[in-house]
């Protein structure tokens, strides 16, 4: 992940050329007290804004785009990953576009099609220059170059119209070509400075979204639970320190601290932003796979939001009892609101096997320590005792435990005795409570 970006504001202006270079002209200044710098991704045809947001990346704060077109081609391709908005046509843009078809003869604005402004604002802006609304024709949604140019030419040739109105400049280009007389609406210098502004608060807010202190309670059922029943000290604080590595790398990939709170709980402080990179907006519950792939354990994760750390702690602990009590968001922001809804968990489909190998063994094995008040942690003579194989066939049986994410290999057990030290196991039977659960 990247580091936060800090010094001035970075606003990235997507249009046309000539537009783009309007904007550049007007300099960092008309941003207003925001200190801010333009980077130009200027394009041909509308249609190419999808591809310029991606090329910008992740380098700037906020996106302004010279229309409402080709912000609509890049929201609705889901591109636009921080905030944006785009100089709009209607009100002053299209009183001028009025003006000068009034004083044009060529033109009649009275017997127009317009495209992309809805058919509110057009009415509007017709009413304040005192010209009817009877001979409009408005296309509101956005459509393609050839939809829209199909849209004007065909009132044009039924004679409906007598010239069109377009926020397209390929749609323009197409009209004109085959002789319709075509105004296209371009923004004002006005519409322009207005438009760096907000995507100038928009960038410096999102700024302080992003900075937000953010905590990470990381609770560990496994350690938790351990402590309850006679596992080894020694065990428990092997995979305290494997825990607490796996953390500090995961800590350090995103820029944030981790610290161990208690026998089973850590805490992770991390800003905003850094989480969100992490969670995929607040999508996937952090370090979870990671743990459970190389640990073979499951924990248990809340995140909160607050204006200093103990808030942001409370938050996180809120979130992470909800998580546990509902099984509902584990993210809560810094007013104690859910950061993402709620998410039913998945149907086992009916054809899907219950049980692996490897989970029928786990459950012959906690049927026996459960009769025998044992302790989780077995070797492979005390498992083959239990499951009554050879303690050859029983280390197999547990290797396929540990494969499966069922069991967690402890440290050998050395002693003073010669040979092979013990291999011990601890048995991981949360999981078959959470099949049971599930059903």
């Amino acid at each position: 992940m990247s580091a936060q970006r800090t010094g001035d504001l970075t606003i990235g202006v997507i249009g046309p050329h000539e537009v783009v270079e309007r904007v550049m002209l007007m300099g960092p200044g008309s941003t207003g007290p925001l200190n801010a710098r333009l980077i130009a991704a200027a394009y041909r045809d509308e249609q190419e804004a999808t591809d310029k947001v991606l090329r910008l990346g992740s380098a700037i704060d906020a996106y302004l785009f010279a229309s409402p077109v080709p912000y609509e081609f890049a929201r609705k391709a889901g591109v636009l990953t921080m905030p944006a908005t785009y100089v709009p046509l209607g009100g002053a843009s299209l009183h001028e576009a009025l003006l000068r078809a009034t004083l044009d003869e060529r033109y009649d604005p009275t017997r127009a099609s317009l495209d992309v402004l809805s058919r509110a604002d057009v009415v509007e802006a017709y009413s304040e220059v005192d010209l009817p609304v009877d001979g409009i024709h408005v296309h509101e949604e956005l459509a393609s170059t050839a939809a829209l140019t199909s849209f004007h030419e065909g009132l044009w040739r039924r004679k409906a119209t007598r010239m069109a109105i377009t926020c397209v400049r390929g749609v323009a280009e197409r009209l004109e070509a085959v002789g319709v007389p075509t105004l296209r609406l371009r923004p004002t210098n006005a519409g322009v400075r207005s438009a760096l502004q907000t995507a100038g608060l928009l960038g410096a807010h999102h700024r302080l979204e992003e900075a937000q202190l953010g905590v990470v309670i990381v609770d560990v059922p496994t350690l938790r639970d351990s402590t309850r029943r006679s596992t080894p000290r020694y065990w428990r604080d092997e995979l305290r320190l494997s825990l607490q590595r796996l953390l500090l790398q995961e800590a350090h990939r995103i820029n944030a601290t981790a610290h161990p709170v208690d026998d089973h709980t850590f805490m992770v402080t991390a800003t905003r932003g850094s989480l969100v990179s992490a969670t995929e907006g607040f999508r996937q519950p952090p370090f979870v796979e990671r743990i459970k792939s190389e640990l073979g354990i499951t924990i248990e994760v809340g995140i909160g939001m607050g204006r200093t750390t103990q808030d942001a702690e409370a938050h996180a602990r809120a979130a992470l009892s909800r998580a546990q009590a509902t099984r509902q968001s584990f993210a809560v922001d810094r007013e104690g609101r859910s950061l993402v809804p709620a998410q039913r968990a998945p149907q086992r489909q009916s054809g899907e096997p219950l049980r692996t190998k490897g989970r029928e063994t786990l459950l012959r094995l906690s049927e026996k320590i459960a009769e025998e008040d044992a302790p989780l942690v077995v070797d492979a003579e005390g498992a083959g005792r239990m499951l009554g194989v050879t303690p050859r066939t029983a280390r197999r049986l547990l290797r396929t435990l540990v494969e499966e994410g069922l069991a967690w290999p402890l440290p050998p057990n050395r002693t003073l005795q010669p040979g092979r030290p013990r291999q011990l196991y601890r048995l991981i039977v949360e999981k078959l409570d959470k099949d049971k659960a599930g059903k």
